[in-house]
């Protein structure tokens, strides 16, 4: 059976190497978290560059297929000695999250080879999802939902956004998080036209207020977003509260593997222009969710990327209008030839407090 390291090899010919040195693209071609060393990936063989810190849980927890290294002196110097051992004559990198000053220390270290840039491809292979993935997806989803059910109950007049950002993060640890999947959002009243405002001291305003947050299980990210409105919405408030649900179900009703992300966008935006709210919408419909929480695919307008089955996207079309409020309606999905599978279940009807 291919593994993930088989896979990633196929990019690499006779006399090359890849250095990986993205944390989360070690843990996912590795299957081990840690974050002081490196993987090298030669056409034969495979190595994890680790410390005394990490070294007996990479021998005891690393995927079939890698030789494990104890790192006691000169990094590169061990490098060197795995990569002249394979006969490496030129060197992969991850031009996506290696710095420019570590570049140029390895092109300075290891200057007998030479350099070129990886085009993303372990962050191409994570865009899809196995079984084990989306189930540790779905794990961290019931997590975070078991949280936005408890936090209604919390909600009240008397506790600051600050107060709501950091119960929904203790609930969702105290549910089995290993932790968050990000920063929570928890803005209310005027702050709630701000997509991604920072949860403030003030006590919560009357009228909406958005949450947008998520828990990691076994590493992977859930991202949900719910707007509740406190006392009685107004009619312009339903209004679009409305509109921005009509706009998520028609993308849900109509996403699948084939769709340019571009055409998957405009399945939301769309609706929300006809109903006079286009400048109203800025951000784009979605992303990839996975062991980071912004991963490729990307649903904008723009986005040359396209659905394929198994990608883990998020639906969050809103609309903001600048100090009255904003609406945000966010589900995750798992893409299928046929369609997609909503991986959320909570509540998306507009809640009264």
């Amino acid at each position: 059976m291919s593994t993930r390291l088989d896979e990633f090899r196929k990019i690499l010919k006779r006399g090359q190497a890849a250095l990986i040195t993205d944390e989360l693209n070690i843990r996912y071609l590795c299957g081990v978290p840690f974050t002081d060393g490196m993987l090298v990936i030669t056409p034969e063989k495979a190595y994890i560059l680790t410390d005394s810190r990490y070294i007996e849980a990479v021998r005891r927890d690393a995927s079939d297929g890698f030789e494990t290294l104890l790192m006691t002196g000169s990094l590169s110097e061990l490098i060197n000695s795995v990569l002249s051992e394979n006969g490496t004559e030129s060197v992969g990198y991850e031009e996506a999250s290696l710095s420019c000053l570590r570049k140029r220390i390895y092109e300075e270290k290891l200057s007998r080879y030479n350099f070129f840039p990886l085009s993303r491809k372990a962050e191409s292979m994570r865009s899809v999802k196995d079984a084990v993935e989306k189930d540790n997806i779905v794990r961290a989803q019931r997590i975070a939902e078991s949280a936005f059910e408890y936090i209604l109950g919390f909600i009240s007049p008397d506790v600051t956004e600050a107060d709501v950002a950091l119960e929904l993060e203790y609930r969702m640890k105290k549910n089995g998080a290993d932790g968050i999947a990000f920063d929570t959002i928890a803005v209310s009243g005027k702050n709630s036209s701000m997509p991604h405002g920072v949860p403030g001291r003030q006590k919560l305003g009357r009228g909406f207020l958005t949450m947008d947050f998520g828990a990691k299980y076994c590493g992977y990210c859930s991202d949900m977003t719910r707007t509740v409105c406190i006392g009685k919405p107004d009619a312009e408030m339903k209004a679009v509260y409305e509109t921005v649900l009509k706009a998520q179900l028609n993308a849900l009703g109509n996403i699948k593997a084939g769709m340019k992300c571009s055409e998957a966008d405009a399945l939301a935006r769309n609706v929300i222009e006809k109903a006079g709210y286009g400048k109203c919408f800025g951000h784009s419909l979605g992303h990839g969710v996975g062991l980071y929480i912004h991963e490729p695919v990307n649903l904008s307008p723009h986005s040359e990327d396209v659905l394929s089955a198994g990608n883990v996207v998020t639906v969050e079309p809103g609309i903001y209008i600048e100090g009255k409020f904003g609406v945000r309606i966010e589900d995750m999905v798992y893409v299928t030839d046929s369609g997609c599978e909503n991986l959320t279940k909570a509540d998306k009807s507009l809640i009264i407090l």
